[in-house]
């Protein structure tokens, strides 16, 4: 057994705020850059209608299938240029903004 520590890597993430509007850029740029993404609503005669009560979800085709992100998730490009998302607090467990 050895020990290793993670390599600094510098990623693209967003996250999402739960709504369409703000799934749009999110699912633009994954399609941009070259995978898939879907918006989900559990219940499309309300989506248009976002206030809480209704699960919103994004599905991003990701290296090991089908993902979906949920509220407050951040989406991340990774070095690869695959994309996934990651629950709000490991993100912030695991990555520090990078001042450009």
């Amino acid at each position: 057994m050895a020990r290793y520590r993670k390599k600094p890597v510098e990623i693209d993430a967003a996250q999402w705020d739960g709504t369409a509007e703000g799934a749009t850029p999110i699912i633009d740029w994954i399609l941009n850059g070259g995978s898939t993404a879907n918006y989900i609503c559990s219940n499309p005669d309300r989506c248009a209608e976002h206030n809480g009560d209704i699960p919103h979800s994004i599905s991003i085709r990701t290296l090991e299938g089908d993902m979906t992100a949920s509220l407050g998730d951040w989406i991340i490009r990774g070095v690869k240029g695959e994309f996934y998302p990651c629950r709000d607090d490991i993100f912030r467990a695991t990555y520090e903004a990078v001042d450009v």
